[in-house]
């Protein structure tokens, strides 16, 4: 089988993922070090960094590797936190703030370290424009700009006028913006198999379709992991599903709530469109709650996200559905054929800030990146395995972020949540 098989339907990533062996589901009881749940960024970053620890890892997959949100992103790299600093300033004070941007920007020095160190063929390219849909929302970017190089010594943002923003995008259906030459954006799926290709010759034991259905304190306070296939006992767990953890822990899934979110790629653009469209080669994001964001791929093709949805299922036409947002950024694609449109699940939290903390002394978790994780999760799983060695200053950063349940919590989150995010999709129409 190979490996974009159980890949979601229609995906450009699943048809152009390097290829990577099976990994066979688990087969009875065996013991570990540590058991990490779940095969996207986090839980391959924690195996490889625990097994060039000298850790005996397991690692449990329910589907394949990069399965769920890894593989199905929108492959951009954003600089920062979630949530901006101006924010962060304001919600854990100046000290602390600094210390979470120094954490970012270790989280994406990891992200280019793990690309070059392991040899990663993920189509790793910089600069990132984040685009302005309302004239107001222009003097507010350039004062942040201004505030990261004064306050943060962070030169890489620089302020785009409206018609320096037009010549970057290829579209004048924006009022400005800027343009972080230090972002970037990667094929998501094909960095999360690096990954495991990476964390497998460490040592790392992976188990692809070995679904978790649950865990209990087993002897000497050890962890027993129960599966579909057989079980594992480990003196640590690591929860890295995100927004697939499926009943597992219900105390972390009422601080997170997994929302739809939709992408598609063209055609190959033709080649006028392709030079005017992006001629730099940056990815892009727009100011919207629900944002847009879009980049184009090696072979020429615009990937473009757009909308989302706040109930289990995908919209009937996923192509029709983001093709409506990416035709009022660009029009002129009005006859572009679309070739794959994909959906997933993203994590969120009420705050946008990551939930990362021990729910038991030795159960972990690392979850709720609200749309940061290709910069984020590989450095959380770095931090949980940091913390099973028993350095705990960057988990303990992490778990003083405040990350409140929803309303109503695990059982009644969705209806909140829809009214919500209905009345700031709104606000994106104004």
């Amino acid at each position: 089988m190979s490996v974009h098989d159980e890949h979601p339907a229609g995906s450009w990533y699943a048809a152009t993922a390097n290829p990577l062996p099976d990994f066979a589901p688990l087969a009875g009881d065996v013991q570990a070090d540590v058991a990490v749940l779940g095969g996207g960024f986090t839980g391959l970053s924690a195996a490889l960094h625990l097994a060039e620890a000298g850790k005996r890892v397991v690692l449990l997959e329910a589907h394949r590797v990069g399965w769920g949100a890894s593989g199905r992103n929108g492959g951009q790299i954003h600089t920062g936190q979630r949530r901006d600093q101006d924010y962060i300033e304001a919600t854990m004070g100046k000290a602390s703030a600094r210390r979470l941007w120094t954490m970012a920007e270790e989280a994406k020095a990891l992200l280019k370290d793990l690309i070059t160190r392991h040899n990663i063929a993920c189509d790793y390219r910089p600069g990132l424009v984040h685009a302005a849909h309302k004239a107001a929302f222009v003097p507010e970017m350039n004062a942040y700009a201004e505030k990261l190089a004064c306050d943060y010594g962070y030169d890489q943002v620089v302020p785009l006028d409206r018609s320096q923003t037009a010549a970057a995008l290829g579209t004048d259906v924006y009022f400005g913006g800027t343009l972080d030459r230090d972002g970037g954006h990667l094929h998501p799926l094909n960095f999360a198999l690096g990954l495991a290709t990476a964390a497998a010759q460490a040592g790392a034991v992976i188990h692809e379709r070995t679904r978790v259905t649950g865990y209990t304190r087993g002897a000497g306070g050890k962890v027993r992991v129960a599966t579909t296939s057989g079980t594992v006992m480990a003196d640590y767990l690591l929860l890295c599903g995100d927004g697939y953890l499926d009943g597992i822990a219900p105390a972390v899934e009422a601080s997170i709530l997994p929302i739809n979110n939709y992408i598609l790629a063209t055609e190959p653009l033709p080649p006028g469109l392709d030079a005017r469209i992006l001629p730099d080669g940056p990815a892009a994001s727009d100011s919207r709650f629900v944002v847009n964001y879009w980049r184009k791929s090696q072979g020429g093709r615009l990937l473009f996200g757009g909308g989302e949805t706040y109930s289990q299922s995908f919209p009937s036409d996923l192509k029709g559905f983001v093709r409506r947002h990416m035709l009022k950024v660009y029009p002129a694609l009005a006859d572009v054929g679309i070739d794959y449109a994909w959906g997933g699940a993203v994590a969120i939290t009420v705050t946008r800030l990551p939930y990362l903390r021990k729910l038991e002394p030795n159960v972990l978790v690392a979850s709720g990146y609200s749309g940061q994780g290709v910069m984020l999760a590989p450095y959380a799983g770095k931090v949980l395995a940091e913390a099973v060695c028993g350095t705990l200053d960057r988990l303990d950063v992490f778990a003083s972020l405040p990350v409140p349940s929803f309303p109503g919590g695990r059982l009644l989150r969705w209806p909140a949540l829809v009214a919500g995010m209905s009345w700031f999709a709104l606000q994106d129409r104004l």
